[in-house]
């Protein structure tokens, strides 16, 4: 489960940076992310999406003139945040239309953490009754009512693609998100993604129809070490172009800027690939 891993690494990270005295900042301080060159100038705003199951809240944000292909992000567990609203400036800054959920929406509005909290047994007790609700037809449910969202919005060009990003626990739901929506999600992108290799998901491959980014922790591929192969079948399977790759020294969690393990140049790397994969969209 991502939210164990991310307990187990946070824990680990800290423990040895009290032992060696690493790191200048403290955990859980939020990093700068770098400005893209040319950065488009942007304007964001806080919306409401009406869905199947209820009132969604989410962050919108896109390049201040023209229309650009639309992506949708996927938190990590830790829910819609400072950290992902960055992430989100930083991508549309890159020419994008961006849509970033509260996927806990039918439990609770966000955000729910305070900067640095870490996953312990206070929150686990509060998010684990959540995720309980994010079944994989819910989160299909939740993809199209959101991929028909984007289409509305005058600042998304419907004659592109849309692309699908996720993080650890959002990693499944981008790829429900594409085979959901497989007429208009053609790029997908997961970076330190829990349980992408299950079979139900695996089994859903063939409905998709993108071009995909599969960043892999680590540590995550020394627990799960043939995850990564039955990826790559799956998708050679299905004629879907798919970069695989475990992302050396890195752990769980590695990509946002508050994470307590967070590894700016791996994460820039990523960053410079999720930007090639979507070149296409």
């Amino acid at each position: 489960m991502c939210d164990d891993h991310t307990a187990e690494d946070n824990a680990r990270f800290l423990l040895t940076r009290r032992e060696f005295g690493a790191g200048a900042a403290a955990a859980g301080a939020m990093a700068l992310l770098p400005v893209p060159a040319n950065a488009a100038e942007i304007t964001g705003r806080d919306v409401t999406i009406v869905t199947p199951d209820g009132s969604c809240d989410a962050y919108f944000v896109a390049p201040a003139a023209g229309r650009h292909p639309a992506v949708i992000v996927w938190p990590d567990i830790f829910g819609l945040r400072p950290a992902f609203r960055q992430m989100a400036d930083r991508l549309a800054q890159s020419g994008y239309a961006v849509l970033t959920v509260n996927q806990f929406y039918r439990s609770t509005k966000t955000p729910f953490v305070t900067q640095g909290q870490g996953f312990d047994d206070a929150l686990k007790a509060k998010v684990g009754p959540w995720r309980t609700l994010l079944t994989a037809d819910a989160t299909m449910r939740d993809a199209k009512a959101f991929v028909a969202w984007v289409d509305g919005q005058k600042e998304v060009d419907t004659k592109r693609g849309v692309g699908s990003t996720g993080y650890c626990m959002g990693g499944p739901m981008a790829m429900y998100t594409a085979a959901a929506a497989p007429a208009r999600v053609r790029g997908g992108a997961t970076f330190h993604g829990g349980g992408i290799a299950a079979d139900g998901l695996i089994a859903l491959v063939p409905n998709m129809k993108a071009r995909w980014l599969i960043a892999i922790a680590e540590n995550d591929d020394t627990r799960s070490p043939t995850d990564k192969d039955k990826l790559k079948a799956a998708f050679a399977a299905s004629n879907q172009p798919a970069e695989i790759e475990v992302y050396k020294g890195t752990m769980h969690g590695w990509c946002p800027p508050d994470s307590q393990v967070y590894n700016a140049d791996q994460a820039n790397k990523a960053w410079d690939r999720l930007l090639e994969t979507f070149k296409p969209l």
